[in-house]
This record gives structure tokens, sequence and C-alpha cells, in this order.
């Protein structure tokens, strides 16, 4: 680690962290149309969210990081997606992969970050890869959709599934550690909503990968990952399914929160064509303001009181009571539904305006559902089985 990381790690604060997000989002609503129509978020963008230290903050020490609680992850996710959700997104899949690949051996973690800490990982979590078990590892192919922000890593996060063999009776789901070098990228992102996420496509044909940077998810949820920092760091306690489902989910907060200050800036002016009235002494725009408010209020205070208890649990060293979690599991992937509700409430109040290409709010609201698309995302699969497990009936979901 160099003399400034040192410094850095030393001088950051959660509340300096969150201000410098805070500062970046005047710059990010002017820069959305732009992320919009490259369909990538420009490279001056990931360096400023280099700079102000962000992608560091579910990092391990040991690398540069500055392992602090999730709490400090998705304010400042919430306060980017204020100002370009499609920022914030890739900021919630990239920067939570900074905290997956503590949970992988040491040797992965050297593989990435022994030369330069400041490098990204992006991923496609869907369990298509062909996987061949050859000696020391694996024979790795497929093609994976929904890469976000890809353009802007070193290495990539893919899903296959190790077959079943007389050690392991039962097939295995493991998350592969790939290089650049062994993967191309297609521009497949022509999309609606979070245009600017680069959401592109991923191609491995025939790439060796080391047993050592395959990661199972029965670790995952059982706690038994082979990372060293897994073993005695908090941090790196929470199981998986907790933390990553709310990378996607949580900047459909922010990104509400960014449509009713864009409502609030038009709604408070706005006088209607046909009736001469204001649209603030409308009572059903006051409601759809008041509620849209209240809604975001209680889904960030409901998303730290989860963490607190995640991070209480994890420092006793115990594991978190498994019907919890499959709480929470549900209540994450019922967060955009939500959103997208009372931002559509808001956008029907604005009238005719709100329909044009260069409105925010229509674009926070086609970000939020094409957010609520992600398969993490998809309340009624979670809420059945939460619903399923308070009958009697047994868990159908073991990515908690």
């Amino acid at each position: 680690m160099t003399a400034h990381q040192k410094d850095l790690q030393n001088n950051v604060t959660p509340e300096l962290l969150v201000q410098r997000a805070r500062d970046m989002v005047p710059y990010l609503k002017e820069a959305a149309f732009r992320h919009e129509a490259d369909r990538v978020i420009a490279k001056e963008t990931v360096a400023m969210m280099q700079e102000a230290g962000f992608f560091r903050v579910l990092q391990p020490k040991r690398w540069g990081g500055f392992e602090m609680d999730p709490q400090v992850f998705f304010d400042i996710q919430m306060t980017l997606a204020e100002g370009c959700m499609s920022t914030a997104w890739i900021y919630g899949v990239i920067a939570v992969h900074n905290w997956q690949i503590a949970l992988f051996d040491l040797k992965a973690q050297e593989d990435i970050w022994k030369d330069d800490t400041s490098v990204l990982i992006a991923s496609s979590y869907m369990p298509v890869g062909k996987v061949e078990p050859v000696e020391g590892g694996f024979k790795f192919s497929g093609r994976w959709a929904f890469s976000s922000g890809v353009d802007h890593c070193e290495w990539v996060f893919l899903g296959g599934v190790v077959p079943p063999t007389k050690d392991n009776p039962n097939p295995d789901y493991r998350t592969f550690l790939v290089p650049r070098g062994d993967f191309k990228v297609l521009d497949t992102w022509h999309t609606f909503g979070l245009k600017g996420t680069g959401s592109n496509d991923v191609v491995v044909e025939g790439a060796f990968v080391p047993e050592y940077r395959t990661h199972s998810s029965l670790d995952g949820f059982r706690g038994t990952n082979p990372g060293i920092d897994s073993k005695t760091i908090p941090l790196y306690k929470i199981p998986f399914g907790q933390l990553f489902p709310r990378a996607v989910s949580g900047s459909t907060i922010g990104a509400t929160q960014g449509a009713i200050n864009a409502y609030r800036e038009v709604a408070s002016k706005r006088i209607g064509t046909n009736t001469g009235s204001k649209t603030a002494e409308d009572p059903h725009a006051q409601m759809a303001v008041a509620r849209a408010q209240a809604l975001v209020d209680s889904l960030k205070l409901r998303l730290k009181t989860i963490f607190d208890e995640l991070m209480t649990d994890a420092r006793a060293g115990r594991a978190t009571d498994l019907t919890k979690r499959i709480q929470f599991r549900f209540e994450s992937a019922n967060v955009p539904e939500q959103c997208l509700a009372e931002v559509l409430e808001m956008q029907k109040m604005c009238g005719g305006r709100a329909i044009f290409t260069n409105s925010p709010l229509q674009r926070f609201a086609l970000d939020i559902l094409a957010g609520r698309a992600h398969v993490a995302n998809n309340p009624y699969q979670f809420g059945r089985n939460f619903g399923g497990v308070q009958l009697g009936l047994d868990s159908t979901d073991f990515f908690l």
C-alpha cells in the first residue's frame, strides 16, 4: 500500500464520502443526458468516483480499502441516484464486487490488485456458463447478458454451475473470476431505461479459470468462504444474498428522491393550461409528493435498520435468523415496485410536460422501471417464498 493510500484510509470518514457524493449531484443531473445518449457512463464520471474513494468503501483494508459498514455504501449510492440512476446503478454493482472478492482465496485478490488496487470488477451472475473440470480448475465458456459498467472494468464475475461429482453429488453454482484478456464485450445495450449503465453482453470462449478464482454460492450462504478476511472481519461475514440484492434496489430509492426534487421544481410553478389553476394547490398533486417523500424516508430507515442488525450479528459471530433473511430478501425485491408506483403518480400530476425526453421525471420513471426488471427485484418470487415460510412451507430460496 502506498503512503497516499494509507493517508486516504486514515483521514476519510463516512460523512466526508457522503458529502462528496452530494457535491457530485449537480454534475450528474447534467451528465445524465450524455450518459443516456452514449449508452455508457462517461469515463470522467467514473474517474470522479474513483478520486472520491467511493469504490473503496467495501474494499478490504489490505488492498487500500476503507472496510466501512454497508450503510455508508448505500448512502453514497442513494445520493448519486438523485442525479443519475445509471451512475448509481453501476456504482452499486461494481463497488459491491470489491466486497465479494474478499470472500475469494487470497491468491485471486492478488491477481486483481497486486499491481493496482483501483482495478474494478464487473459481473453477470446468470448461471449460463459451460463448465468443464480440468486439472487445476475449469475450462469455461458462454455468453452472459446485463454486465453493468463492464467497459470500465478489467475483470468480471460470471455465473456457472459445476457438474455433480462423487464427492459433491449436487450441482454447485459458482462465481467465476475472469480477466479482460479472456472475455469480449458485445455492444447490445439498447433499452428504454438505465441507458447509461452500458450493461452489455460478455462472451468467454474456452478460458481456463483456476479453482481458486471461483466462489461457491453454498460458501456464501453458510459463511464458509475461503477468503482470509471473511473469517476475521465482521463486514465480510454478512451473507452475500443480503448485500448484493440491495446493490440493485438501493439506487431506486435515491432515484425516487431525485424524482421528488424534480417534481417539486416543476409542480411548485406549474399552472394548468386548460384550467389556469396552480398544480401546487391541487390536493392530488400534494398527496402524490407527500406519499413519495414518506416512502423514501421509510425505505431509508428500514434499510439502515436491517444492516444495523446484520452487522450486529456479524460482530457477535452469529448467523442472522434464516426467516429474517427471507423477509429481508423480499423487502429488498419490493423496493423498486413501491418506488415506481409513487413516481408514476407524480408524473401524472405534471401533465404533458412530463412526457418529453428532456424531462428528468420521465427519465427517473423509466430508469426505475428498468431496474424493476432485474431478477433480484421481482417481489412476487421472493414474496411468495416469504409468505410460504410463514405458512409452514420450506424455503425455496438459498441465495439468502
